[in-house]
């Protein structure tokens, strides 16, 4: 769907409020004003007056509990990567044991669902057998469900991979390719009414990086979600059960990148909860000259922070603890009575 104007909220906590405002999707947070973007102008700032019913509609409406997860606080999604070349992590939990353990520190430490990836998607890494994807994370997945009620995702574009995760104990899919990877894996999502995530990425892992190109990126991308979204309520995945993710890093340079960030207010009009995943990326090196993932703890959080800001409700982090403690502290700020 192309749409001639596009309105990114302008996202506030705390008071004076104004009084023609409105609370975005029955939370804390309330707009008064919008930012209307269109392809090949200059954006102007108008009144929550003047914004079409149909985008207010988006905006106020309760998104959904998902997983039990209640999306008027932000939630944390925990990576945790059964590979050996994962761009961060990498080898680290690729043992069994050491998988196990990095799951029960996160869920010691606050976070309210585990996502497990056993193919990198790093900027080019070429895809893994199916076999071999489900041998790395079936274990895993296995292992915490025995031991905990935690929700579990998997990342994975694969249906085959999805069908023996959800086996195992996974109840939600979170899909880099945005359902464009894999025919099968959303009829197996619709069929079990299985959670997904939607997630925006222009080529794939393998030749991603290479120069990508775009008119309007915030337009493109919204358009892309938007319309995937309409395809997955339409073969069945109710909208109650979708998250949106604009796709940091993926097929997207610094400057796409700073500028999703930036405005990431637009997506609240796709009416879905989103997820940010920023942890540890080439973003935070590339502005910050850290080169070790590891040290990359304090741009994550200021760029999650930003996003926070901005009413995103679900972030997908590896610095489970630390992030915490700086949401408990923002919340506290900002919505403290």
């Amino acid at each position: 769907m192309n749409m001639t104007s596009y309105f990114r909220p302008i996202v506030r906590t705390g008071s004076p409020r104004s009084k023609n405002s409105i609370f975005l999707a029955e939370t804390k947070y309330w707009i008064s004003e919008a930012e209307e973007i269109k392809l090949g102008e200059t954006t102007k700032l108008i009144s929550i007056n003047d914004v079409p019913d149909w985008w207010k509609k988006r905006w106020l409406k309760k998104r959904s509990d998902i997983l039990g997860m209640e999306f008027g606080f932000p939630k944390l999604m925990g990576i945790l990567n059964v590979t050996p070349d994962s761009f961060s992590d990498g080898g680290q939990h690729f043992k069994l044991e050491a998988a196990l353990n990095q799951a029960k520190f996160m869920e010691e430490n606050g976070v309210d669902i585990i996502d497990i990836g056993g193919e990198s998607t790093r900027p080019g890494a070429l895809t893994v057998p199916i076999l071999e994807e489900i041998r790395r994370i079936e274990p895993v997945i296995s292992g915490i469900s025995a031991r905990s009620k935690i929700p579990i995702s998997v990342d994975t574009r694969k249906a085959g991979v999805a069908s023996a995760a959800h086996k195992a104990g996974a109840s939600m899919v979170n899909d880099v390719s945005g359902f464009t990877f894999d025919s099968d894996l959303l009829p197996f999502c619709s069929k079990y009414k299985i959670p997904v995530c939607v997630m925006h990425m222009k080529g794939a892992p393998e030749n991603m990086q290479n120069n990508p190109k775009y008119e309007n990126i915030l337009i493109e991308v919204f358009d892309f979600l938007e319309n995937q979204i309409a395809m997955l309520v339409q073969a069945g995945v109710s909208k109650d059960r979708i998250i949106a993710d604009v796709g940091i890093g993926f097929g997207k340079n610094l400057k796409h990148n700073l500028t999703l960030i930036k405005n990431i207010s637009l997506f609240h009009g796709l009416g879905v909860p989103l997820l940010l995943g920023v942890s540890r990326k080439s973003i935070i090196g590339n502005v910050a000259k850290v080169k070790k993932l590891s040290e990359r703890v304090h741009g994550s959080i200021s760029l999650a922070i930003n996003a926070l800001g901005q009413g995103v409700q679900l972030f997908r982090v590896h610095d489970v603890a630390e992030t915490k403690q700086a949401f408990d502290l923002w919340v506290a700020v900002n919505f403290g009575e």
